[in-house]
This record gives C-alpha cells, structure tokens and sequence, in this order.
C-alpha cells in the first residue's frame, strides 16, 4: 500500500535541491565558520550568504538575522531574551499559540513576571479590542503568531503591531508556518522580533531563525564564544544554515506559484470530501 503524507504543517521533506546544495558541507567543506584560515573563511561565506537568502524573505536586513537551532529556541530567545533585557514587567500572549510560546510565558511568571492570555473567537482570530484594553503601562511584549499551525488562521499582525506600538510596546510573532508561504514585509508589518524554523519550508530540522528589529535589545540564553552577532553563542551548523538559505530562496522565488497550486489541491480535497456522507 502506497502511503500518503498529509502533515506538512508538521514538518516537511528536504527538497533535492537544498540537500544537494548541504551536501559538501559535511564532508569537504567543514570548516569552523569562526576560524581565520580557508577552510572557515569558505563556511563563513556560506553562512552569511544563507543570511542573506532567509533575511529577503521578509525584507529584513541580513545583520537583524540571528540563526538558532529550531523554532523553539527561537520563540525562547524572543520572549525569554526581551524580558530578561527589560528586567521586570507584563507580557501578553494568545490562547492558542504553540506550546513553546505558552510555555515560555508561564514560566516567566516563576521569574517574577507578569502575562496575561488573550482569548480567541471560533476562528481562532484574536480581538483587537481586547489586546488593547489588556495593554497596561508596564507591558513590554505581545507575543501572537502569524499563522495557527491546527486550523490555519492568519492573524491581523499590522493591525495588532499598531496596537502594540500606539502603547510603546514590542512586537513578536511566531512565523513558523508562515514564513516562506505567505508574503511578509517586516517593516511594512511593523514586526519587532520573528521567529521561523528550517524544516517547515522543506529545509533541514535543527535550524531556525530569529529577527530581531536592529536597536531592540536581548537578552542572550546561550554565552560562550559570541557568535551570531553575541546574540547566540555556539559553532554555527553550517549544513543546516546553508539547508534554510537553499530553502529560504526557493521559497521566495516560487511562493506565489506554490499558494496558486495548493489552493487548487485544497479545494478539490474540500469538494471530494463533501461529497461523502457523514
């Protein structure tokens, strides 16, 4: 029997054409992108061009590109590196983001910080009324994602970044399942801080990424050798890098052909499936 993989939103394949481009990063171009000689001159070239390719997505410039090792960490460093970096305060979050964002939160509360969490309509849209009215002046982040990673929702994020900025608040949004599908202009949108990860736009899994609005301030969660700007100290994984920059273009490239395609598959599915009894 033949299987089908219906979970994209899980995570996805690695395209041919990224892994072919990963590949001599394992083993002929393996160099410690940190080191002076060739060999880390070579890996460092690949990781800022990879930079270069995931910060076009969203129209960011490529130094506010901070990589991490998946989209969990991410969302960490966001939330836990803005509230660190401010000390004390109130975050808000939604009902529904993914657990790494709640999880975050709650436990920030332990570190002395206050969070509240706005509630959802039925599709999963937050109330712009009520992010408003939960704003207090001690608050310091929302935190709403763009995409719902269960049932789809794109969430208003230029209407609840002016919210968010009308109180001097920064903005994040969890972008995983967003990033790379629909079109996102970080200056436009007025998006502070973004998380995406590597394997939901058919790159690698262990990579990630974070924007970070040049002049916010964070907090490192790692400290060691200062890599990613200080930011995100560890050996960068070049292959993975390299698998999300490979990813990252051709999703940019193909995105608005890849959203007429699935739309078109989406809608057959919907009429097929309509049609059985139930």
């Amino acid at each position: 029997m033949k299987r089908i993989y219906f979970d994209n939103a899980a995570t996805t394949r690695v395209d041919p054409r990224v892994l072919a481009k990963m590949r001599a990063f394992f083993s002929e171009k393996y160099g410690n992108p940190n080191s002076l000689h060739s060999f880390g001159r070579e890996a460092r070239d690949a990781v800022e061009a990879a930079r270069e390719s995931a910060a076009k997505v969203i129209n960011a410039k490529p130094n506010e590109v901070i990589f991490t090792g998946s989209g969990t960490e991410a969302n960490n460093l966001a939330i836990k590196g803005t509230a660190f970096a401010k000390k004390k305060g109130h975050v808000i979050v939604s009902a529904i983001e993914h657990h790494c964002v709640l999880e975050a939160a709650e436990w920030l509360k332990s570190q002395g910080f206050d969070v509240s969490v706005l509630g959802v309509d039925k599709d999963g849209l937050v109330n712009l009324d009520e992010l408003e009215k939960t704003i207090r002046p001690d608050t310091i982040l929302v935190s709403i994602m763009m995409a719902n990673n269960e049932i789809g929702t794109i969430e208003p994020i230029r209407e609840i970044s002016k919210i968010c900025h009308d109180h001097g608040v920064l903005f994040h949004t969890d972008a995983v399942q967003a990033y790379g599908k629909i079109p996102i202009n970080v200056k436009r949108d007025g998006i502070d801080l973004l998380s995406a990860s590597g394997h939901k736009i058919y790159g690698p899994k262990g990579v990630g990424l974070l924007y970070i609005r040049e002049g916010i301030e964070i907090t490192p969660l790692l400290h060691g050798g200062g890599q990613e700007f200080g930011i995100r100290s560890s050996t960068e994984n070049v292959p993975g890098i390299v698998g999300f920059g490979a990813a990252a273009e051709i999703c940019r490239k193909t995105m608005v052909q890849e959203a007429a395609r699935l739309k078109k598959m989406r809608d057959v599915l919907i009429k097929a499936l309509s049609k059985i009894p139930h």
